[in-house]
């Protein structure tokens, strides 16, 4: 009697949790996350229509060139070019190159060659022998001349100096003075070559130059084109 009782509440309580299942309402289903998660994984669709052809990517890649010529490089309107010079000594030189280092941008140095004036000399072209060279000379000494000199060797050999000279004005004294006693004589400027040297400056424009070599003179600078 007891065991049929237990059955048949099992039983009606069986039923009643059916029934609930059957009659509860479905509920809705989150699809948003997995949609989410999945869509990220999933490259997006272009139509052939609207993709962009690659002839227009490459053109748009294509930097436009510039139009006119490049500009100048910044910095060289303010740089100035001297050819500084000449100086007749290194120990000139060597100094005017210390007193520009510290200002210039660029210094450097080069040497020429050029016929400097040394005065004059007044002589008696060279005799046919030494005999002869020295009885003129004593002729020479006989009329009251005694500064005179009778070259033993050399290019010069058998001529009789009269005299250098430094002003054309003693030279032609002398000239003068020897010619009239009866004697061939000659006036002959001295030249010789002789170093020059320059520096060649680059510094700021406007720079004080004149200062640093006013002790020099003859000493002068030139503007050139930078290179």
């Amino acid at each position: 009697m007891l065991a049929r009782a237990l059955i048949a509440v099992l039983l009606t309580m069986n039923a009643s949790v059916a029934l609930w299942l059957w009659l509860r309402p479905a509920a809705a289903v989150d699809a948003g996350p997995l949609v989410s998660e999945q869509a990220s994984d999933i490259p997006t669709l272009v139509l052939l229509s609207e993709e962009e052809p690659k002839e227009e990517r490459a053109a748009d890649a294509i930097q436009p060139e510039p139009d006119g010529p490049p500009e100048p490089t910044p910095g060289l309107d303010r740089l100035w070019c001297l050819e500084v010079g000449p100086f007749l000594t290194q120990a000139d030189l060597r100094r005017a190159m210390t007193s520009f280092t510290p200002s210039a941008e660029r210094l450097q140095f080069r040497e020429t060659r050029a016929l400097a004036s040394r005065g004059y000399w007044v002589y008696l072209p060279a005799q046919g022998s030494r005999d002869v060279a020295l009885a003129t000379a004593r002729e020479l000494s006989g009329k009251g001349l005694r500064d005179y000199y009778v070259v033993t060797a050399g290019e010069r050999e058998n001529t009789i100096s009269l005299g250098l000279f430094r002003e054309v004005k003693n030279a032609e004294q002398r000239h003068a003075q020897v010619r009239a006693l009866g004697f061939d004589a000659q006036l002959q400027p001295r030249t010789d070559e002789i170093p020059h040297y320059w520096i060649d400056l680059v510094v700021e424009a406007g720079f004080d130059w004149q200062s640093r070599v006013s002790s020099y003179p003859g000493v002068s600078a030139n503007s050139v084109g930078c290179r």
